[in-house]
């Protein structure tokens, strides 16, 4: 066959690639044989634009690694069609790129004992196709239909979710599903879901989970480089992982993990966390990793609009100044006590205004009385760890415990008014009320806020020159 003859029959960027046959079954080195003009001009254009890694022209029979970094998904769809006769199609959105590719590789008949060969036809696009990224198989689309009715029917998110991971798991015939929520910015993460194959040598990634496994997370990106998923099953993935990150590859081996693919969750050109599914059905991986891609962007979306609902609800029920629970959180606590939709026996409740807060306003500066805000709010959060804390508005908190005992509770009280005796400390005018039969939480706060006041008096003629005015 005349290769060159047969790639300038293309109008699209088109190459012949041949990967090197091996007895080990191992990948061997994969080249670019020939390229038409669209091919070679969009390779030269690359050297003008910085992507590739040499400045040198095209040249024939040069390895694919003379033009762009190694790309582990590259080699997996080179392999899979050239070796494994399988027709490729695949749309790619590589981060490191301002642009998408559309690939489709055929595998080519050449009677070469060295080698075997595939076509490689490629359009780029600036602008994500959402018609190519369509075009999945009839068991993908099933499958991601079927996520998709899930997720948007959803009532439980989290129960929901889970299904979903399940379900996930069960089609890739895999050991182990999870998805880990990570922020980097605040130095956080949390599996939000996982399914584990039951009878499994695997165990849940739950187990493992330290303050410091958001730094551990956060080196994939670096294995990933800028690819959009990650797909390792042969020892040949496995090394190139070793070479990136030998302290990521030995937990792999630790865990006894065989094949993976991972994708990043990106929502708004933000990384949100990781999905992946580990030790499944290696001979459906690029299947999988078509569904795990499309799966991807709804899971991403609703777990978008999941944190999104959250912090919506955090804001409207916390006081920002003081990170406890504002007034409107405070009275929804309330209507649930009133309403009998809260099971308690005993019921305690604290009043706790803060003295001398105007005069630190007026003679400091408002700055400083924020301040002293925030320290009374993290001495009563601290204190009465049992309990909920609320800014119930300007300088007064409000404490409700339930259910636990009143010779504990009232010694925390007193120690916190010992402490307010002493002006250096903040100080502050508490009523407490404990009814050992639960009662009437109205009751409850009605004799903790005159008991506030009586101390509040007490104090101010203790110390008349902090009195509001």
């Amino acid at each position: 066959m005349d290769l060159q003859k047969f790639v300038d029959s293309f109008n699209t960027m088109t190459c012949v690639v041949s990967v090197e046959k091996r007895e080990d079954g191992r990948l061997g080195r994969i080249l670019y044989e020939v390229a038409n003009k669209p091919f070679i001009e969009a390779t030269e254009q690359a050297v003008r634009d910085g992507y590739a890694i040499t400045n040198e022209p095209f040249k024939p029979g040069s390895s694919y690694e003379r033009y762009m970094k190694k790309e582990l998904n590259f080699e997996h769809f080179c392999y899979q069609c050239a070796i494994k006769k399988e027709p490729i199609h695949a749309y790619i959105r590589p981060e490191h790129f301002d642009f998408c590719i559309n690939l489709v590789m055929l595998p080519l008949n050449i009677d070469d004992p060295k080698k075997a060969y595939c076509s490689y036809s490629q359009c780029i696009s600036p602008e994500v196709d959402y018609d190519a990224m369509s075009k999945l198989s009839a068991e993908t689309s099933s499958a991601v239909l079927k996520t998709c009715i899930k997720l948007r029917g959803a009532q439980n998110l989290q129960k929901t979710m889970d299904e979903v991971i399940n379900d996930i798991r069960e089609i890739c015939n895999a050991s182990y599903c999870c998805i880990l929520l990570t922020d980097f910015s605040e130095h956080t993460c949390s599996v939000f879901s996982d399914s584990l194959k039951e009878n499994s040598d695997q165990r849940s990634v739950r187990e493992f989970l330290t303050n410091d496994f958001v730094d551990y997370a956060k080196t994939w990106l670096d294995v990933l480089a800028g690819s959009n998923c990650l797909m390792l099953e042969t020892d040949d993935d496995f090394e190139a992982v070793q070479k990136r990150d030998p302290h990521w590859s030995t937990s792999l081996k630790n865990a006894n993990v065989k094949s993976l693919v991972l994708l990043p969750l990106e929502f708004n050109h933000t990384i949100a966390g990781f999905i992946w599914v580990t030790n499944f059905d290696t001979s459906r991986t690029l299947q999988i990793k078509e569904i795990l891609e499309t799966s991807t962007f709804f899971i991403a979306s609703e777990i978008a609009n999941y944190q999104l609902l959250n912090k919506l609800e955090i804001l409207s029920n916390m006081d920002l100044l003081t990170n406890v629970q504002n007034r409107n959180s405070m009275n929804n606590r309330i209507s649930q006590f009133v309403n009998g939709e809260i099971t308690y026996k005993s019921l305690a409740v604290i009043f706790a205004d803060l003295n001398g807060l105007k005069p630190v306003n007026d003679i400091q500066g408002h700055d400083a009385g924020d301040q002293l805000l925030k320290k009374a709010s993290c001495i009563l959060t601290e204190t009465f760890t049992e309990g909920e804390v609320y800014r119930a508005g300007g300088d007064e908190f409000l404490v409700i415990i339930t259910d636990q005992p009143k010779d504990i509770i009232e010694a925390k009280v007193k120690k916190i008014h010992e402490k307010s005796m002493d002006l250096n400390n903040v100080s502050f005018s508490l009523g407490f009320y404990y009814n050992e039969e639960g009662g009437s939480i109205r009751k409850a706060m009605q004799e903790a806020d005159v008991q506030m006041y009586e101390d509040k008096k007490q104090f101010y003629a203790m110390h008349p020159e902090l009195k509001k005015r």
